[in-house]
């Protein structure tokens, strides 16, 4: 099949205007396609992979249309950042307000009101009642430097504890926070130091309760590094890059308590996990906990680069004046994005949405679990689910079947990613825009995939 009507670059509408569906006019990737994969090649450095090769010219909704004209079902939301759907009417509207306003001044040159307003409703939203204040960065990784930066200046100390299988971004110091070795670490070392990792609670390989795991981690805490050296313990309510793993119940709200009872800062990173990803707010609220200081970014500002740092106010003031900021944190126009998103999360019952879409992912995956015992585990919360795919034979992580079901599902108009410190994880990220229709239909090609394979 051939294209005879693909949309160009900047004719292509988007946003929910776009047809709800999946449509395949080429193969995928298709010839335009092919042809910009074969640019990047000689444009773009070989270290910048893309795992489904399409060029993107439209999104919005659930789905994502490639310059060939394919409309392919999004479960995907560039990795959890879309969740308000692609070119949000909303998000369109604030965005171009502020650009015609204007487009920078560097929030630490001359204020405004966009980033306060950020500040405020963070401050409003993330868990706990206590004061708050908020610094706004670009990057979850940023973000995650930052706390870590501001942990130990609070506390005077330098250790920082974090956690098997963690993802905390690919600068120098979150490199060393983030656990994985290939893609993220392999070849550019030498790392931050005073970085000590300790097991996390991951229920379907440890077999172990919240209070079992928390122990464990807790005894390696104390006879590795000293509570009186530690300055934060890092942690994602939810792992994202590191499989879903959701830790049993109890584990968080142990650490909360042993870093309470020894002046440790507890960080939650809720990069992936916060804006009502998982059916609530942030994913801390799942387990009631109340973290000293929350990093945020993907869903924040639909699309736009932003993040933040919120926590308690003693430990965010800590920092002495210009020790926090940057050019570009906090820009006007993400800050606009971010409101207008944040907006939307709060009045258009996205995290109720996100909750039925749960039901709808774990249910259907558990049934195709209960017949194909390839399926190791099925896990998640809200609009967050994987599922762990083994040798049936031996509970072996099976990174080829995995590669295999994605590859099928993009091939056949549907965007799947992969997770996992093992690369056996299939994880869906839906927008919270999706309908149940084009949900169901992308899961169908999903499980079919695996049936194929």
């Amino acid at each position: 099949m051939t294209s005879t009507a693909a949309p160009s670059i900047s004719a292509a509408p988007g946003g929910p205007s776009l047809p709800q569906e999946r449509r395949l006019v080429t193969e995928v990737p298709g010839p335009r396609s092919r042809e910009l994969f074969e640019r990047k090649s000689a444009a773009v450095a070989a270290g910048v992979g893309v795992a489904v090769p399409i060029a993107v010219v439209a999104a919005g909704g659930g789905v994502v249309v490639d310059a060939d004209g394919n409309s392919l079902i999004d479960l995907g939301s560039g990795i959890a950042v879309t969740s308000v759907g692609n070119a949000h009417p909303g998000v369109v509207a604030a965005v171009q307000e502020q650009v015609a306003a204007f487009t920078h001044t560097c929030f630490t040159i001359t204020a405004y009101e966009g980033y306060v307003e950020v500040a405020e409703a963070l401050n409003r939203l993330t868990p706990g009642d206590h004061e708050k204040r908020t610094a706004l960065f670009n990057s979850g990784a940023e973000a995650v430097e930052n706390a870590v930066k501001i942990a130990r200046k609070h506390t005077g100390r330098q250790a920082v504890v974090v956690f098997d299988h963690a993802y905390h971004g690919r600068t120098n110091l979150t490199m060393a926070l983030t656990a994985k070795n290939q893609p993220y670490k392999n070849g550019f070392g030498p790392f931050a130091p005073e970085v000590y990792r300790v097991p996390m609670s991951y229920p379907f390989r440890d077999g172990l309760t919240g209070a079992e795991a928390a122990k464990r981690a807790i005894s390696q805490i104390e006879k590795q590094v000293g509570a009186e050296n530690t300055a934060a313990v890092l942690v994602e309510p939810i792992q994202g890059e590191g499989g879903f793993v959701v830790p049993a119940p109890g584990f968080l709200t142990a650490l909360s308590d042993w870093t309470t009872a020894n002046d440790v800062v507890l960080i939650a990173d809720e990069v992936q996990t916060g804006f009502a990803r998982t059916g609530a707010m942030f994913a801390s609220e799942h387990e009631g906990l109340v973290p000293d200081v929350v990093t945020t970014a993907k869903g924040m500002a639909g699309g736009l680069p932003l993040s933040a740092v919120t926590g308690r106010a003693e430990i965010m003031d800590s920092a002495h004046v210009g020790g926090l900021g940057g050019t570009y944190g906090g820009n006007p126009v993400a800050c606009a994005a971010a409101l207008a998103a944040i907006d939307a999360f709060e009045h258009d019952g996205l995290v109720e949405r996100a909750e039925a879409i749960g039901t709808i992912l774990l249910d259907r995956l558990r049934t195709a679990q209960a017949s194909d015992a390839r399926i190791g585990d099925v896990r998640g919360r809200g609009a967050m689910v994987a599922i762990e795919l083994v040798d049936p034979a031996t509970g072996e992580p099976d990174p080829g079947l995995t590669g295999a079901v994605v590859r099928y599902a993009y091939e056949h108009g549907v965007i799947a990613l992969t997770a996992g410190t093992y690369g056996n994880v299939v994880r869906f990220l839906p927008p919270l825009a999706i309908d149940d229709a084009l949900l169901g239909e992308g899961l169908d090609v999903v499980l079919e995939g695996l049936a194929a394979a």
